[in-house]
């Protein structure tokens, strides 16, 4: 998630929650696990190759079919919004759905925007932290320069292995540090003020493009 506003950003944004403290587990070779994985690096880095050149709302339209496919973004939602969310109504719900949804494409949009030889590896095998759910390794090595690595913790549900966290570096929780923020601006001004800043902020990464 999920929320980044440069490569830079995506690398730094984070406090550990789903495995930060988890016991390492023997290693596992699931293709089934890694799939979304290879499937949302591939597409950032067709994405990043596209570059400024290529409108935001093409890029945006290129992406968020595959940020569908390898995040489960209600659950990551729910997750950040934490105990308060089941007494939200529906319409409220889908409200906050769509604008995360938007506003997390528009966040890879936006941190994946220029490519200069970058490359990424996606390691096949996984690690399991606990609840059946498994980690998904990757690096983002530069053309020059140090590596970062981003991992993703997958769960399997009803439509296959999704990624529910992402990890800057192995143990920074990008859920962790979006709780925060959510949970302040629905104490603050409800569904309606977390909603409005989602829907800023995808403005801002969009340099105003709806």
């Amino acid at each position: 998630m999920l929320i980044f506003h440069s490569r830079r950003g995506l690398i730094a944004a984070a406090a550990a929650l789903l495995v930060g403290a988890a016991p390492r587990a023997r290693a596992a070779d699931d293709p089934a696990v890694v799939a979304p994985i290879q499937q949302l690096v591939d597409g950032l880095l067709q994405v990043m190759k596209e570059g400024p050149g290529t409108p935001y709302q093409q890029r945006f339209s290129m992406l968020a079919p595959i940020i569908d496919g390898t995040f489960d973004l209600a659950a990551i939602l729910e997750k950040s919004v934490g105990p308060s969310w089941p007494t939200l109504p529906p319409d409220q719900q889908d409200m906050l759905r769509q604008e995360f949804r938007r506003y997390t494409v528009a966040s890879y949009v936006n941190s994946f925007d220029h490519y200069n030889g970058q490359r990424f590896v996606v390691k096949p095998s996984t690690r399991a932290v606990g609840n059946g759910d498994q980690v998904v390794q990757t690096q983002i090595i530069p053309k020059s320069g140090d590596s970062h690595e981003l991992d993703y913790v997958m769960h399997q549900g009803t439509a296959g292995w999704r990624a529910v966290d992402v990890l800057a570096d192995g143990s920074i929780s990008r859920v962790a540090v979006q709780r925060s923020d959510f949970r302040r601006l629905l104490a603050r001004g409800g569904a309606q003020a977390l909603a409005q800043s989602l829907r800023g902020k995808s403005a801002d990464l969009s340099s105003g493009v709806s």
